[in-house]
């Protein structure tokens, strides 16, 4: 008999049926073709072929029929005993498991038995995704992943290898939920560069370099920096700037189209990208890195408002991109007046639309109403040290309001403080701008205390961000151009600014709890983040020499250090511990 002869009378068949589901809670093989089903035991195979090969009449057996009876045996014995267990890999030449090795496992099978996804972290090294809200960068949706489509892997070594390598860049580069001790340096604090007072002061941490992290709610839960004792009475801004070469911004630079161009550096052709690897590190304690979705979460249904300068634009920019950056649907938040120029003095309103809830700027540099005065002989601007600026009556029922007034106070008019400030009816032929400083504190002290709803709202006051102008003022060729590094050495650091020792005073006399943001010296080294000549892009090497004359030494590039501000927000919100935020 033929091999192929042989084959063909092996599969005889023993019995037909109109389905093969009658038999599929047997352990037998069904084979099914066109609409002729057919049951073969595994017996009835072995024992007509065996008795055709050895019946009297029956030709020499090849050595060839006798390999495939031995294969026919061995496949058996596998499909029996695959049924009596589960099933480890989705195919048999998919991978091999067992107890003592688990990295020949394909990913596929990681992925399933993983209680969660992996979480998601965006680096450097991926092509950023274009603004257009049709686009969800990497790390914005919990459904992506690097481990979310099928990856065979063959049982050899080579391909092992692979696999432990594939595992080690992701945990390279994830922080994973058993990790204790989310969003500390230690790593970097040991190995990286340090740049602050007392910067030996706290070596533990964890150099976590997440964006949105998918299953950071559990994390956050097991994790809760409020269960430290240190992180409850912690000074979140006495510490130092570590440099850690893996941390990852909370968007990619040039990512957020709701950033103004004179703050969007990278995009504005800013050659080096050193400024967005450092972070902040308290002295006394860690803090965790922003959780966007539980940030969301927690101010669902409510509003956050910032009230100031452009400095406090610069912040309220900075955290509608870090939340704008974990939500899945980009469309779903907007501006609600559909306006993209946020320089104009009024009111803008980011609407967060799957959380019913609004991040807002106020434009009020002073905080206190500019006005004017009429005089025979004209009139003349002034400064009402005694009124709130109008806009108060948009804000005043807010959820969360961060205050800021300082910049406006060093331009030629407010500083000279003649003809300007006025209270009541009187101006002042000459006011010294310290004292018309503390005079416009006291009435935002006095309006707060009478129309701020302590026990819903929390109030935010966030000090004087430091300039950096070397060699003259913003108007008068100081720059900070090529500058890359931070301050290192203290001795050239600012005198402690006198505006925010007045502002401390007006703080004791407050009655509502205020949170002060004192920011002071933890910008004062950070002459490197400046957009400096990058406020703009320029078509030639021409307009590129023109800016150098006037440079922004004051505000700071996005992504950069006001990320760090709104880092220290969620923090102080969770020490606070108030409402929600002590949940």
């Amino acid at each position: 008999m033929h091999s192929d002869e042989f084959l063909t009378n092996a599969y005889t068949p023993v019995r037909k049926f109109d389905t093969c589901d009658h038999f599929s809670g047997m352990r037998l093989p069904v084979l099914c073709s066109g609409e002729e089903h057919q049951l073969v035991s595994t017996m009835d195979v072995m024992k007509h072929g065996l008795s055709e090969i050895l019946s009297p009449g029956g030709k020499v057996v090849s050595r060839l029929v006798w390999g495939l009876v031995a294969s026919l045996v061995v496949l058996t014995a596998l499909l029996l005993n695959s049924l009596k267990g589960p099933i480890i890999v989705g195919s048999f030449f998919q991978g091999s498991y067992s107890p003592n090795n688990t990295t020949a496992v394909s990913l596929r099978s990681s992925v399933a038995e993983a209680p969660q996804q992996l979480p998601v972290v965006e680096g450097p090294q991926q092509t950023p995704v274009a603004d257009g809200p049709q686009q969800t960068p990497v790390a914005d949706g919990p459904q992506q992943g690097p481990v979310g489509t099928e990856k065979k892997i063959e049982p050899d070594a080579s391909n092992v290898t692979e696999k432990q390598d594939i595992l080690k860049q992701i945990e390279d580069n994830r922080p994973f939920l058993g990790n204790p001790r989310l969003g500390n340096l230690s790593e970097a604090a040991n190995n990286g560069t340090l740049v602050g007072g007392n910067a030996n002061a706290n070596n533990e941490g964890n150099s976590s370099s997440k964006e949105e992290v998918i299953g950071e709610d559990k994390a956050m839960e097991l994790n809760d920096p409020r269960h430290n004792d240190t992180f409850k009475t912690c000074d979140f801004f006495d510490g130092k700037w570590v440099r850690n070469d893996r941390w990852m911004p909370y968007y990619r630079p040039g990512s957020c189209p709701f950033i103004d161009k004179d703050f969007d550096c990278q995009r504005n052709g800013r050659p080096d990208d050193g400024y967005i690897k450092w972070r902040w590190q308290p002295n006394g304690c860690d803090i965790p890195r922003l959780n966007a979705t539980d940030f969301l979460e927690k101010l669902r249904g409510k509003r956050l408002v910032y009230i100031g300068d452009s400095l406090n634009r610069n912040m309220w920019e900075s955290m509608v991109c870090i939340l704008r950056h974990s939500v899945k649907k980009k469309k779903r938040v907007y501006e609600i007046s559909g306006r993209t120029d946020f320089k104009k003095r009024g009111v803008f309103a980011f609407r967060f639309e799957d959380y019913n809830c609004s991040v807002d700027f106020v434009s009020a540099p002073f905080l206190v109403r500019e006005s004017y005065f009429k005089r025979e002989n004209g009139s003349i601007e002034t400064l009402r040290l005694d009124l709130m600026d109008p806009a108060t009556s948009t804000y005043h029922d807010a959820d969360l309001l961060v205050f800021n007034t300082g910049h406006w106070w060093t331009h030629d008019k407010t500083s000279k403080g003649e003809d300007y400030y006025q209270e009541g009816d009187h101006v002042y032929q000459r006011l010294k701008v310290l004292k018309a400083y503390q005079k416009a504190l006291t009435t935002w002290s006095r309006w707060v205390d009478s129309n701020v709803d302590s026990s819903r709202t929390q109030v935010f006051f966030r000090g004087y961000s430091v300039a950096h102008f070397w060699g003259g003022q913003w108007n008068s060729g100081g720059n900070c151009h090529q500058e890359t590094e931070p301050i290192t050495n203290e001795t050239y650091l600012t005198n402690y600014p006198s505006k925010m020792r007045a502002l401390e005073h007006v703080l004791q006399q407050t009655k509502t709890p205020v949170i002060y943001f004192n920011v002071s010296r933890l910008t004062d080294y950070r002459k490197d983040a400046h957009p400096s000549i990058y406020r703009s892009e320029y078509k030639t090497e021409e307009e590129r020499n023109r800016a150098v004359a006037v440079q922004d030494c004051s505000h700071w590039c996005l992504p950069g250090v006001p990320d760090t501000w709104n880092e220290l927000l969620y923090a102080s919100l969770l020490k606070a511990g108030k409402g929600i935020w002590g949940n």
